[in-house]
């Protein structure tokens, strides 16, 4: 039996490494998918061979990460419970890609993979993987044996795979950073500042930046042509030294928990402000309104593990479509732990001078807004006639009277 692991050399990973071999006498190809990860990828191979791995892939997907997947996401300004930024789920469609093209190439029978059955990731591969191709077995070893850190710790010990004793447990990507575990489980306590990396304030003045947009994306930083990977990149370092992009909120998981989840986000927070302040300008209310509302949906569906859900892509036919205007320059003030927007401009605005001025030089009517009136709160103003109230406003109302 030949089983495709997602490998990312630490403690779950390396165990079920083991055990396949162990348990299944199976030959075990390990891939380690590069979405910005600040790991050792040569550490982590030389590791997966250690442990027995009998091939093993680096695949460096950082560009088809941000153009195929977070750029996406910008265009759709995707906030989960309108605080994150999707960067873990961002990532696992992609590595679920890849994981089926190697098992394919390799003529594996299975994918294996370290989720837990508690967490989200689970149901992000096992409906990706699915989706692209259904005759490959899944292996979800932690899952199935109901896994413990405790077991996974000693059975390490016993098969001399080396382990840290890492208190947090830590996912990190281009887009963004999440630690779980230890102390943060109690949503009463404050985060330690330990756990932070990203976002540990190094300036304490202010700073202006400028991020240029075309069709929805960033293609500029301070007018300079960049790469999408050297952007995120570069505002990663830029925000978080201003201690940008901290998020510690209560989460709604798939699978029906409720979770406390924090991370680290420098880019997506100034980026996603920007896009949403240069939509502002250039998109009618009318789109602005509704896109609220596919922008929402596009998040659910994404941190739920449904990226292949042919109703994304109709959504996505929907934004790339309104995203054709969204065109221009946002300038932001970094300052400690804020990122304001404070100036935008576009050859697309809709904003005119001209009728927004309360100078002489307008060439607003004003005399045109009493029809308007008259005109916008008339069905308001019948149906008050008859009093179409509830109970209790009218005894207030009777009340408020009386006094």
């Amino acid at each position: 039996m030949k089983v495709v692991l997602s490998y990312s050399g630490g403690l779950d990973t390396s165990v079920i490494l083991k055990m396949l071999q162990e348990k299944l006498n199976a030959e075990v190809v390990t891939v380690t998918v590069d979405v910005g990860q600040r790991d050792d990828f040569q550490e982590i191979e030389e590791k997966a061979y250690g442990l027995g791995a009998v091939k093993h892939y680096t695949v460096d997907a950082r560009k088809e990460f941000v153009e195929n997947y977070v750029f996406p996401a910008i265009k759709a300004n995707a906030l989960y419970d309108g605080e994150y930024p999707l960067a873990t789920a961002l990532a696992r469609p992609l590595i679920a890609r890849k994981l089926v093209e190697i098992a394919e190439l390799e003529g594996g029978d299975a994918i294996a993979h370290g989720c837990t059955g508690k967490g989200n990731d689970q149901v992000r591969f096992d409906i990706s993987i699915k989706t692209l191709n259904p005759d490959i077995k899944i292996i979800a070893p932690v899952r199935e044996c109901n896994l413990s850190r405790d077991w996974e710790m000693e059975y390490a010990k016993r098969h001399g795979i080396p382990v840290s004793e890492k208190i947090y447990s830590i996912d990190e990507n281009l887009w963004g950073r999440s630690i779980e575990g230890g102390a943060l489980e109690n949503p009463w306590e404050e985060p330690p500042e330990e756990i932070y990396e990203w976002t540990k304030i190094q300036n304490e003045g202010e700073e202006y930046i400028e991020i240029g947009f075309e069709k929805g994306v960033p293609v500029a930083l301070n007018g300079e042509k960049k790469a999408p990977v050297e952007i995120i990149e570069d505002l990663n370092i830029i925000a978080g030294a201003y201690g940008i992009g901290r998020i510690d909120h209560i989460e709604n998981r798939v699978v029906g928990i409720k979770s406390r989840e924090i991370y680290e986000a420098p880019a997506a927070e100034v980026i996603l402000k920007a896009h949403k302040d240069l939509e502002k300008l250039v998109l009618t209310k009318w789109i602005l309104e509704f896109k609220d509302l596919v922008d929402s949906k596009w998040a659910w569906v994404v941190y739920s593990g449904l990226w292949f859900e042919p109703l994304r892509y109709a959504l996505d036919a929907f934004i790339d479509l309104v995203e054709e205007k969204v065109s221009g320059v946002v300038k932001i003030k970094l300052s400690p732990n804020h990122a304001t927007v404070v100036g935008r401009e576009s050859p697309y605005a809709l904003y005119s001078l001209n009728l927004a001025t309360y100078e002489g030089t307008s060439a607003f009517e004003q005399d045109l807004a009493t029809g308007f009136i008259e005109i916008f709160g008339m069905q308001s103003v019948l149906a008050n006639r008859h009093k179409i109230r509830p109970e209790g406003l009218k005894e207030k109302i009777i009340e408020s009277r009386a006094v």
